[in-house]
């Protein structure tokens, strides 16, 4: 797997979600920090201006969380991050290929492959002018390994968790200790982006970086503001493999679809994502279309601590019960694809789960029999997002043709899981989720869902035995060099979690995003949300 700082060559790639968080303080302290651009969900900004060669977008989520890369997650948060911020190695967030980015060369491992070294490339600087040194590196990651609030630990930490401890050997190298070895280990710590030291040493500067942030990434963020999105430049103090190829971004965001197909077809701007289904045909022509498979998955998650859900007969009739192709033809215009593994088949290490959950009314009659289950009735949570508001009413009339009769609870996705899912009343969940922004191999996607406390133990319930066999799986997969070997038990893994189904996809669906191929040069739509313009220029 190459880590040359060249920019790989543009390809279809597998996919994503971004966790949104609902946090009003936050956006609110945002709209303060910085300068507020002007504009509401359809741009008022002006392409250009003063001879300067800009890009212009607009987003489908709004910002709902801050900037500073050990625990942002919103969608439009991570893909600023992807052009303000680096890694030492970073993933092409179109090809998803792994490239050298502040790291000088490839990670250098130990003979136990329980040590590795990485320096700094020369004349590294941070956008306040600021250089980047070995220092700068060891604190990003121990910064997330070891954060002064232990109880809330920052969102990267899980990623990471094989790494011990990292140091600085010199002013431009540093040194990372591992538990195990790992072997993914070179594309894996792209998820730590390289903050300065000086500017997040304590919990008042990382409160305030949260929303100011400074990296050395192509780009600086001028200003954001919830209402009105964000501002970029380019970042003078720049000398990696991916400069900026215009003088300054401004990216809207709406989360009305209707509002960013006008800002595209009246040339407010050169680009969208996330475009409505039924407006994909009208838009090809004049516009490039660009449809990739994704990860981003529509999920059935199921209280397994609580009777009935607790049986995975239960579980897996409730699946058998849908049928997949007509909910995608009918909710998402044929935009996706059934589940047949928890991976979705655009992803290079797919492998098919044993179980595939196929529509089969008898089936899921036969398994609620087998459970002695009569009379089903629960129910059924979903969050807000508008594929979920789609597809949740057909699964509901498809569980009554097996007797199963669920009403429907539609609310935010920040009172799911902060007020609904954590309740003993809980039982079944329909959601969406997509970790494939941070990365996709199928060790980063599983630990997800599928490691650890929060979503195994707090929010699915799943069974002490049945989380410590998962973790295992995965703990095993990491540590095997061989990847056929590799792959073998991460085949163990993904069948587990299709038969076991706590937490388990419908469907995969397609992230579909527009641009006018006259104004942009170099673009290409990502396989997850956001949109990037890394090595993107204007023509015309």
């Amino acid at each position: 797997m190459s880590t040359t700082g060249k920019p790989p060559r543009s390809r279809s790639a597998s996919p994503r979600r971004a966790r949104s968080l609902a946090v009003a303080s936050l956006a609110a302290a945002l709209a303060i920090g910085l300068a507020a651009c002007g504009g509401g969900p359809a741009s008022t900004n002006a392409v250009g201006g003063g001879g300067k060669a800009s890009i212009e977008t607009t987003l489908a989520f709004t910002l709902s969380s801050g900037f500073d890369p050990g625990n942002a997650s919103s969608a439009v948060a991570t893909a600023v991050n992807q052009h303000i911020f680096e890694g030492l190695i970073d993933l092409d967030p179109v090809t998803r290929e792994p490239y050298r980015a502040l790291a000088k060369a490839d990670p250098v491992a130990g003979p136990d492959g329980l040590t590795y070294t990485v320096s700094v490339r020369d004349g590294a600087k941070f956008s306040d002018g600021t250089p980047v040194t070995a220092e700068d590196v060891a604190w990003s990651f121990n910064r997330v390994l070891k954060p002064a609030d232990a109880a809330t630990p920052p969102l990267m930490q899980g990623f990471v968790s094989f790494i011990d401890s990292v140091t600085a050997k010199d002013a431009t190298t540093a040194e990372f200790k591992l538990k195990y070895p790992f072997a993914l280990f070179a594309e894996r710590i792209a998820v730590i982006k390289i903050v300065p030291k000086a500017k997040t040493g304590d919990a008042a500067a990382a409160k305030a970086f949260d929303t100011a942030p400074i990296g050395s990434g192509p780009f600086k963020m001028d200003s954001a503001s919830k209402e009105s999105g964000v501002k970029l430049s380019k970042n003078p103090n720049y000398g990696g493999p991916r400069p900026a190829k215009v003088d300054t971004m401004t990216w809207n965001t709406t989360t009305e679809a209707s509002a960013r197909v006008s800002d595209l077809q009246g040339g407010r701007v050169q680009a969208i994502e996330a475009v409505p289904y039924l407006n994909v045909d009208s838009l090809k022509g004049k516009y490039t279309v660009d449809v990739k498979q994704a990860f981003n998955q529509v999920f059935l998650m199921f209280n397994s601590s609580a009777a009935p859900f607790s049986d995975n007969r239960v579980r897996q009739a409730l699946h058998y019960a849908i049928d997949k192709d007509a909910v995608i033809k009918t909710a998402l215009n044929g935009y996706g694809s059934p589940a047949t593994s928890y991976l979705d088949e655009g992803n290079k290490d797919y492998q098919k789960a044993a179980t595939v959950y196929g529509y089969d009314p008898e089936k899921a009659k036969a398994l609620l029999a087998e459970a002695g289950v009569t009379n089903l009735s629960f129910r059924l949570d979903t969050t807000d997002n508008s594929v979920v508001k789609d597809v949740a009413p057909l699964v509901i009339e498809q569980w009554k043709k097996i007797g199963v009769d669920a009403s429907l609870n539609t609310v935010p996705s920040a009172a799911i899981y902060g007020d609904v899912v954590p309740k003993d009343t809980f039982r079944v969940l329909m959601a969406t989720g997509d970790p494939s922004v941070f990365g996709v191999d199928t060790d980063l996607l599983m630990r997800w869902f599928y490691y650890g406390e929060t979503w195994p133990g707090q929010r699915y319930r799943w069974p002490a035995a049945d989380r410590k066999a998962m973790a295992d799986l995965l703990d095993k997969a990491a540590q095997t060099p061989d990847e056929a070997a590799r792959k073998a038990v991460w085949k163990q893994a993904l069948d587990m979690a299709a038969e076991e189904a706590a937490l388990y996809p419908i469907l995969h669906t397609k992230v579909v995003t527009a641009y006018d191929p006259a104004k942009l040069a170099g673009f290409s739509g990502a396989a997850t949300t956001g949109l990037y313009f890394l090595g993107t220029g204007r023509s015309g």
